[in-house]
């Protein structure tokens, strides 16, 4: 794939030489995430960050990420606040915002309406999640994760047992995980949710079309020897109202006894974030945080290596981030 210039829409646009290439350049960002050093790489770009749907993690990431690289951010949040409120077409917003950035990171509520928004723009767009269609960049930064959990652990993308526990229907993150996992060999998966949440036929027709086995249940049966268990929260913002989705809430807890008695010692634990800790739901219970693998929050962080990666490789400076290193001058202990 030829990064430069290049929108980043869809897990589709990628096969396994491209995902491996932006994990290398990923790995090459540690540095500059952990303090050690930085890089003035894109020092006078900007960064558009069009989040039209509630976001902490992801904008700021993405905000972070930039500026990690030496780029300045701009930021709109919230449809009530931008000229979309107006009435204003994706494709003016796109024509006339893009004037003012070098890339643009956009988050909405409606599936399609980044690559909508592309169309008009004249600079690259990177997919910061699509209503329940896509979240490529959190997909990147999951199999990242997965990638380097297992390693840990002597083990590969190949040939894992992945379980998928939750919102499967309306949960964009394990749409767009599953699709890329598509591209490795023989992986198992347990899907897990109540009936009227299950994945998409178009997610499970990709997976046996790759030749992967899928188990579909509304139990937590099958757990015992999974490499790596993905939890989800219900998307509460997808339903009509909350008491829709309160009725789903709760029904896949997990804390450290069930843990212990039956997961492998080894299993990693994920979750895109937020995860739902009020009482009526606790999707993963406090007592976790102690686990060592609870990988959540080393999730998270590799989503600003993530995000500096698809930066370095959309505008074109991957080979120049060195030349334009200097030092940190604070004190930082992510050193």
């Amino acid at each position: 794939m030829n990064f430069t210039g290049s929108n980043i829409l869809s897990v589709n646009q990628f096969d396994r030489d491209s995902v491996e290439y932006i994990f290398s350049v990923a790995d090459k960002m540690q540095p500059y995430a952990r303090r050690q050093k930085r890089t003035k790489v894109l020092e006078g770009a900007i960064l558009g960050n069009l989040f039209f749907e509630p976001s902490t993690r992801t904008r700021v990431s993405f905000g972070t990420a930039f500026n990690l690289l030496g780029g300045e951010v701009r930021e709109t949040t919230g449809m009530e606040s931008s000229a979309i409120a107006k009435g204003e077409s994706l494709y003016d917003t796109a024509r006339v915002l893009s004037s003012y950035s070098d890339v643009i990171a956009m988050r909405h509520p409606k599936s399609g309406s980044v690559a909508e928004f592309s169309e008009g723009s004249r600079v690259p767009v990177i997919n910061g999640g699509d209503g329940a269609n896509e979240h490529p960049t959190q997909a990147l930064l999951d199999l990242y994760t997965i990638e380097k959990e297992l390693a840990y652990h002597g083990q590969s993308i190949d040939n894992m047992h992945i379980c998928m526990i939750g919102d499967l229907k309306y949960g964009r993150t394990v749409h767009s995980l599953s699709k890329l996992l598509t591209m490795y060999k023989n992986v198992r998966f347990t899907l897990i949710s109540p009936r009227e949440l299950s994945m998409p036929t178009s997610v499970l027709d990709a997976l046996d079309n790759a030749g992967h086995a899928f188990h579909i249940t509304e139990t937590m049966e099958g757990i015992v020897d999974a490499d790596i268990v993905y939890q989800t929260r219900i998307q509460q913002e997808r339903f009509a109202s909350p008491q829709d989705a309160d009725q789903y809430r709760g029904r896949f807890r997990l804390n450290q006894a069930i843990y212990t008695k039956h997961y492998k010692p080894n299993t990693v634990i994920m979750h895109p974030l937020p995860r739902d800790s009020r009482s009526e739901a606790n999707e993963l219970d406090n007592d976790l945080n102690q686990n060592p693998n609870l990988a959540i929050f080393r999730q998270a962080d590799n989503g600003v290596l993530i995000r500096m990666a698809l930066f370095a490789l959309t505008l074109g400076v991957v080979d120049q981030v060195e030349q334009y290193e200097c030092p940190v001058n604070w004190y930082s202990d992510k050193r």
